[in-house]
């Protein structure tokens, strides 16, 4: 798996894309997404095991509420499991708690980017991973559970948060918070 501080690899992979259903055709509803369709901005890319499962839409309803919390802060929130892009469109047509999704759900179908990523299990499926990485493309934070627990929006929030103040933000810290300035630290 890679590691803090190691370069995001590149890809390029179709995703069904967040229109809305009243506009929605097959020309709109899927685009190709890239290293560089969001340059300049922190990516958010999270993997969940397929769709059509129990705690998955959970995540995506949970980070979907909060894209514009995330976008706020220079962040594109990017979702992604093997399953295919029409999957993606099925299931979100059809499963109500995800049908007002605000991002790109990525299809990852030949296993290429989640397998650079080291995240692709023994049951040919990603782990629930996820990644911050920052506009140069270097990877500031991970978060790998296991398949039975959901992650927590508002802490991926939080750790962006503190990612994006360039210092030392000590434990629970939370935004508008002081961080630790090293000079008045007593030895």
């Amino acid at each position: 798996m890679l590691k803090i501080g190691d370069k995001f690899p590149e890809f390029s992979l179709l995703a069904h894309d967040c229109v809305q259903f009243e506009h929605l055709t097959l020309e709109n509803a899927f685009k190709t997404i890239d290293n560089k369709t969001y340059d300049g901005k922190w990516l958010v890319v999270f993997f969940y095991p397929k769709d059509f499962t129990f705690i998955c839409p959970t995540e995506i309803a949970g980070f979907s509420d909060m894209q514009e919390r995330f976008a706020e802060m220079n962040a594109q929130i990017l979702g992604c499991s093997i399953d295919s892009e029409f999957v993606h469109f099925a299931w979100r047509k059809y499963h109500k708690p995800i049908n007002g999704l605000r991002f790109p759900l990525m299809s990852d179908i030949k296993r290429e980017l989640c397998s650079k990523l080291g995240i692709l299990n023994n049951d040919g499926v990603t782990d629930r991973a996820l990644f911050i990485v920052d506009p140069e493309g270097t990877i500031r934070f991970i978060m790998v559970t296991d398949p039975s627990v959901g992650r927590n929006p508002e802490e991926v929030l939080r750790v962006l948060s503190a990612l994006q103040t360039g210092e030392l933000c000590p434990c629970s810290w939370q935004p508008k918070q002081e961080t630790i300035d090293l000079k008045k630290v007593e030895v």
